[in-house]
């Protein structure tokens, strides 16, 4: 019977040793989602949109689409988007901010819509930098320039306003941290030793002081709702929060998110002169 019950323990802790084997070498791949295809602008359906090349600080040259803002008092979004597919998912939103009349940078992440590299969490703050970076070096000016973050996005945004002069901070779908969507999804094992990209965006957004939006849907069954309030409650005023009560994840657009952008941007961007 002894030997039987040690034999049960050894197989059942064996199991769990591969589980976190698992969980350790495939994080990332649970984590990022990308479509390595290159999109295609012509399809887009964005009149004067036209393709750039970011190069990164390690030297990647990293697929983004422009289109110009119709003033040069009108703002411009650096649109950040989530852990799925690549910009060209993304292309009926740059249409919406081109209607507004601002001006807007889709960019596609290291390992996303064809481009070199793997993602990782430094390497997406990377890609961010240097595409603040190119619309800086147009000539647009710090306080026009809106950062708009998408789910896992939202992350980069966060970190991206807490270095760099910007006009307004929009956060689509955020969560606390990485790390405390794994500990919700995994509690069986030890991801706070396992995790490599925590993604800390709570701990982070204090620092903005930028005006800030979080934009939740009630029915997020990918982020809690709770977490879009704590990262609200956790942000410097000025800052707005929207609850779409029958949204999910996904679907805020659908639900008036970008009535709500327009009047918070109405609100409370305030360009330098």
């Amino acid at each position: 019977m002894t030997i039987v019950l040690i034999t049960i323990a050894v197989l059942i802790i064996g199991l769990y040793v591969m589980v976190l084997a698992v969980l350790t070498v495939r994080q990332r791949r649970f984590l990022y989602g990308p479509d390595t295809n290159r999109p295609d602008l012509a399809a887009a359906g964005v009149p004067g949109a036209r393709e750039m090349s970011v190069r990164t600080a390690d030297g990647l040259d990293l697929l983004a689409w422009f289109v110009p803002p119709g003033d040069e008092a009108l703002p411009v979004v650096l649109y950040l988007h989530g852990n799925g597919g690549h910009i060209g998912y993304r292309a009926n939103r740059m249409a919406q901010l081109q209607r507004f009349g601002w001006g807007a940078l889709l960019l596609d992440y290291r390992g996303y819509g064809g481009n070199p590299g793997s993602p990782t969490e430094s390497g997406l703050i990377d890609d961010a930098r240097a595409a603040y970076a190119v619309l800086r070096d147009l000539g647009i000016d710090g306080s026009r320039l809106l950062l708009w973050g998408e789910s896992l996005g939202t992350g980069v945004a966060v970190r991206l306003a807490t270095e760099v002069d910007i006009g307004a901070l929009m956060l689509e779908s955020p969560y606390t941290s990485i790390l405390a969507i794994a500990r919700q999804r995994f509690p069986y094992a030890p991801v706070g030793w396992l995790l490599r990209d925590r993604f800390d965006l709570i701990g982070r957004v204090p620092s903005v002081g930028a005006p800030v939006l979080v934009m939740t849907g009630g029915r997020d069954e990918v982020v809690s709702p709770a977490m879009g309030r704590a990262v609200f409650e956790a942000a410097q005023q000025p800052k707005v929060f929207w609850l779409a009560p029958d949204a999910g994840h996904n679907d805020l657009v659908e639900a008036g998110a970008f009535d709500t952008v327009r009047d918070f941007i109405e609100a409370h961007w305030v360009p330098s002169p």
